[in-house]
């Protein structure tokens, strides 16, 4: 990889948390539990399973029970998420990975305890969705393993509203982007960096974040002024 841990510390600075965004509604503890028991009562009854493909892979935060590589088709990942606080600032806004129409998507699907399943779905929903706005990209998607199509929980599927970015947007501007947002949880060039690692952990290679890791590492250097590494 041309985006190293030291290029990515580059990156990093002290961030305060704004806090949540007032023009959004947020989501309050009865939202939550509601939503949480009607995706529970879609569960297959062969378990819950969730299917990952960026943070969630590194960063998992719930126990599983058994995980699997999965395929999701008619979805690929992109950088369609704007974000003005946890990896970006009002002053310089970032973006994080969602699921868009089109192509496929390989990721790692985990299952989770059978009991509790309430509880378990709410604490997703706790760390995936704040607001209201986001409640429709939470969804059911089929996808294609080796035991053959099971129906798994997705997070950030089919971004809609004032959240998305612009879609189609060069991997340059991206790039771009990724190189110099930072907010209180970390920088964006982190969130890129953990997430090609990873997915390279569990053997999957996505051609576009492989080549955005080069255009974001090319970029790096250049805002510090260091020697350009090759794209290789």
């Amino acid at each position: 990889m041309s985006l190293t841990p030291d290029l990515v510390a580059l990156c990093h600075r002290e961030e305060a948390d704004p806090g949540p965004d007032p023009t959004l509604a947020k989501l309050d503890d009865e939202d939550f539990r509601r939503l949480a028991q009607k995706l529970e009562s879609e569960c297959d009854p062969g378990g819950l399973w969730v299917f990952a493909y960026g943070s969630l892979i590194w960063k998992p935060e719930f126990e599983a029970i058994d995980n699997m590589r999965a395929t999701a088709f008619g979805w690929h990942r992109a950088f369609s998420l704007s974000i003005k606080r946890w990896r970006g600032s009002t002053e310089q806004p970032g973006l994080m990975m969602a699921l868009e129409r089109g192509g496929r998507c390989e990721g790692v699907i985990y299952r989770l305890p059978d009991d509790d399943r309430v509880q378990q779905i709410e604490r997703m929903l706790r760390r995936e969705v704040t607001y209201h706005e986001g409640v429709r990209s939470v969804r059911w998607l089929p996808v294609r393993t080796a035991a053959g199509t099971l129906k798994a929980l997705g997070f950030w599927v089919g971004v809609t509203g004032e959240r998305r970015a612009l879609p189609g947007e060069s991997p340059e501007v991206v790039a771009s982007i990724l190189a110099r947002a930072c907010g209180h949880v970390g920088s964006c060039a982190e969130y890129l960096y953990n997430t090609v690692s990873h997915l390279e952990d569990v053997g999957i290679r996505d051609r576009n974040l492989w080549r955005l890791q080069h255009l974001v590492a090319r970029e790096i250097h250049s805002i510090h002024g260091l020697d350009q590494p090759s794209l290789g």
